[in-house]
């Protein structure tokens, strides 16, 4: 199998296989066993990242801060928005790296 670069066609392809629910069986099911280490190293990569250091805190405070019910509300669905991408993006990142260890032959220890 080519580990890449994969052509923007490849990729499409590949996508729209995974809208076949049968097809995502299995990658749900190694999630779900995997979940626990999975959110240590999602974590980690957010946190080493900087994604929740001081600037996120501060954003934090932002989004809570507006007097109007309306401004606060949106302020808040803006962020969980951008924190829901920036997570999804970290997310499938180390999704990408599990895949080419799993790939990998084992090593003797």
């Amino acid at each position: 199998m080519p580990s890449g670069p994969y052509s923007d066609a490849q990729i499409d392809a590949a996508l729209e296989s995974l809208s076949d629910p049968e097809r995502l069986r299995n990658a749900q099911d190694l999630v779900e066993r995997a979940a626990p280490q999975l959110q240590r190293v999602l974590a980690s990569a957010l946190e080493s990242g900087g994604w929740f250091g001081p600037a996120h805190e501060e954003q934090v405070r932002a989004a809570a801060e507006p007097e109007d019910a309306g401004e606060r509300v949106r302020a808040l669905r803006t962020l969980i928005a951008e924190e829901t991408r920036v997570g999804m993006l970290v997310g499938v990142a180390v999704g990408y790296e599990l895949a080419h260890e799993l790939e990998r032959p084992p090593t003797e220890d």
